[in-house]
């Protein structure tokens, strides 16, 4: 269980590395604010763009390469598989996502967009805060991670022995009565 609970807390924390990774790598949503009527409205610049997309797909990409070599590093350090590495794994990728997101978030561009315009002035571009609209993103790094770690488990991890007599060989013959 300490292995467990040292494995959950590290994968956990480098959901700080996953969120400075999306909030570094992850396109901005270009904003423009303009007077209308004596009251600052804030429009998309480029209503047909795909950045918004590219934020969500950003981190879901990000969620997998964590999962990924997290889902390594705990195999590494173990050497065999487990519930209680799938649970550190699942958890701790789980906790790691939300702490990516909310770290991306808050070091991200200002949340308030009519102060943001304000500041900037009119029909100037500024970014939009980053969000993660797809919230289904936060369960790639899990998903990752216990992909892979089952994989290297089947892979690596020796069978154990079944006790005899628990599963006849089908060229036995019918059971004894």
């Amino acid at each position: 269980m300490r292995r467990a609970a040292v494995a959950l807390v590290a994968v956990a924390l480098g959901g700080v590395l996953l969120g400075l990774a999306w909030l570094w790598l992850a396109p901005r949503v270009p904003l423009v604010g303009r007077i209308n009527d004596h009251t600052w409205v804030v429009y998309l610049k480029d209503s047909e763009g795909e950045q918004a997309v590219g934020v969500d797909g950003t981190f879901t990409l990000l969620g997998l390469a964590f999962g990924a070599v997290s889902a390594v590093a705990v195999f590494l350090a173990w050497r065999r598989g487990g519930v209680a590495s799938a649970v550190a794994l699942c958890l701790g990728g789980l906790l790691g996502s939300l702490l990516a997101w909310r770290l991306g978030v808050w070091l991200g561009p200002q949340q308030d967009v009519v102060a943001h315009a304000r500041a900037v002035g009119e029909g100037v571009t500024f970014p939009a805060p980053l969000e993660l609209g797809a919230k289904g993103a936060l369960l790639a790094w899990p998903g990752a991670a216990l992909v892979v770690h089952l994989a290297l488990t089947a892979l690596f991890v020796p069978r154990e022995p079944e006790p005899p007599g628990q599963h006849p060989h089908p060229h036995d013959g019918p059971p004894a009565a």
